[in-house]
């Protein structure tokens, strides 16, 4: 009996819980906040399989990014019951998300028309080309005006305009009118409240201000940019702001809790590390790395490569706030390759620990740009590379290179939106899963000649979605005032070398840059009579020489 009024009396005490959705690129969490203090109690985390089925391409099972969802919540839920946490104190969830990835489904029988197309996937690269070719002066920044981003194969347009020219079942369903367009928080909330019977179809300003088909002035779906990439603005979801209530829970064991928020996760991040105010930034280190500042209620268009994009409208009736985003496609990415595709790490934490062991790179230089460099260069024709190579470089060296990559592409980033704004940050907040790697926040330190603060408490990106589902009107169980925001323990990196030294290794960085561009050119080169050659296509031409080599060889070696 006693034990049972302890476990109920502790219930009391808890309070309004709120939870968030965190689906990412390689996993999905499903995470539980505390609204009063913000304290994270609970939460279930499940890889999600990423498969590339041709060089360049990226995809991802939509039914298996929702099924990972309904797992995360469900064993979330038993973790609190065996708390003695009751989850019906869970008042409301929010989702927070990738963003750019691109699905289609069929709104009638409520299944996927196609792989989700990940925002890393490079196939669109000949489309994005010849969108660019088109425009007058061969300008990237044509659509800059209305949409804050270059023409590239990073953003939603042209993978939906690649599934509707290439997918069969995506062509036929967007004629006879079942079609239905979303990014992955479109997807997810469609199925939680409800799919094919009564399922809402909407996003928010964030998410849709990564499509290239939104118009971040007037915050609505730009009926010419829809012609533009010749997508009918039937299929689109409805734009709603990042904090209201968009329909309720339809099944399992949170049946009927109002989702209320939606942010995609680089927003998300910016909200849970409270930068409200104009000047305020952070950066994230996932898959990619990205660095947002707040610019306040007016879009800053930038001169430095730099995205604008929505940051946030906590409210139907909000002002919306813009930011300033430099995006790096590949930071958390290379641990993987490593990993994955060359075998010298089988962890994380070993990476760290290689690193450590020799406590520089060498003079090695990696640039992982796998899927192209993203800012502030938009170069899609860039491949990966590693350079400044001796005999005496080792595995642990080209670790350290890869940890360095993720600092200065960073610095490239930061440098930006220091000319951009005018005005230097004097420290980077910092979060992500990376950011439990202490020598790489000590590396970004010394690389950007700046402290680096890391909260204690590194789930910003779901505690951001979290705070936008509970702050929601009718929900009303956090407060986003300033006075009530909770204080946030955090641990600060100081620059430990000397400027120039970092200064001098920032510099050989650029010029290994530079080596990596041009290297991938869909279009055949022309020779002065207007022929093209296969020998144009440098990795074909290679193929063909080195063949011709090998038979001679062969002959060679054979005798007559």
């Amino acid at each position: 009996m006693h034990g049972d009024m302890a476990a109920s009396s502790s219930r009391i005490r808890m309070g309004s819980l709120v939870a968030a959705i965190d689906q990412g690129t390689s996993s999905t969490r499903f995470l539980v906040f505390n609204s009063k203090t913000a304290e994270l109690l609970s939460h279930h985390q499940v890889e999600i399989k990423q498969s590339f089925p041709k060089e360049g391409w990226v995809e991802e099972d939509p039914k298996e990014i929702l099924q990972s969802v309904y797992e995360c919540m469900e064993r979330t839920c038993e973790k609190l019951t065996q708390l003695n946490i009751d989850i019906s104190n869970i008042k409301a969830i929010g989702v927070t998300n990738q963003r750019e990835t691109t699905l289609v489904w069929d709104k009638e029988t409520g299944e996927p028309l196609y792989n989700a197309i990940v925002w890393l996937d490079l196939r669109t690269q000949s489309t994005v080309e010849s969108l660019i070719n088109k425009t007058p002066g061969r300008n990237k920044n044509h659509l800059k005006h209305k949409t804050g981003l270059p023409i590239s194969t990073y953003f939603s347009a042209v993978k939906l305009r690649w599934l509707m020219d290439n997918v069969d079942d995506v062509h036929q369903a967007v004629v006879s009118h079942r079609a239905m367009f979303g990014t992955v928080d479109s997807w997810l909330i469609w199925c939680l409240t409800g799919g094919k019977s009564g399922g809402v179809h909407c996003t928010d300003v964030t998410n849709a201000s990564r499509t290239m088909l939104f118009n971040i002035h007037t915050l609505d779906w730009d009926p010419e940019l829809c012609k533009y990439f010749g997508i009918p603005m039937e299929i689109l979801p409805r734009v709603r702001s990042s904090s209201e209530i968009y329909g309720l829970m339809k099944s399992g064991a949170l049946s009927g809790i109002p989702i209320s928020g939606c942010l995609g996760d680089q927003s998300a991040a910016l909200v849970g590390q409270m930068c409200f105010q104009d000047g305020l930034a952070k950066n994230t280190y996932g898959t990619g790395c990205f660095l947002l500042r707040n610019t306040g209620s007016k879009p800053v268009m930038s001169d430095h490569g730099l995205l604008t994009t929505v940051a946030y409208k906590l409210g139907r009736d909000k002002p919306a706030f813009y930011a300033l985003e430099g995006s790096v496609a590949i930071a958390g990415a290379v641990v993987r390759w490593l990993q994955d595709n060359l075998g010298i790490i089988t962890s994380s934490e070993e990476l760290e620990k290689l690193a450590a062991s020799v406590g520089t790179s060498y003079g090695c230089y990696f640039v992982p740009a796998f899927s192209g460099l993203y800012a502030p260069y938009w170069e899609p024709s860039a491949r990966g590379i590693i350079c400044g190579l001796t005999q005496f470089t080792n595995r642990s060296h080209v670790a350290f290179a890869a940890l360095e990559a993720v600092c200065f592409q960073t610095r490239e980033i930061l440098d930006a939106m220091n000319q951009d704004s005018g005005i230097p940050l004097t420290q980077l907040q910092v979060d992500g899963g990376m950011t439990l790697n202490r020598l790489l926040m000590q590396l970004q330190a010394d690389i950007l000649c700046i402290p680096v603060v890391k909260p204690s408490m590194p789930e910003t990106t779901a505690l951001g979605a979290a705070m936008a589902a509970g702050a929601a009107e009718g929900v009303s169980v956090w407060s986003l005032d300033h006075d009530d925001l909770s204080e946030v323990t955090s641990e600060k990196f100081e620059p430990q070398i000397n400027p120039e030294e970092s200064q001098l290794r920032y510099a050989r960085w650029k010029k290994a840059v530079q080596r990596s561009m041009n290297w991938e050119t869909t279009e055949p080169v022309s020779k002065g009579n207007g022929d093209s050659s296969i020998f144009s296509s440098a990795p074909f031409g290679f193929y063909i020489m080195g063949s011709m080599l090998m038979l001679i060889g062969a002959n060679y070696i054979a005798g007559p």
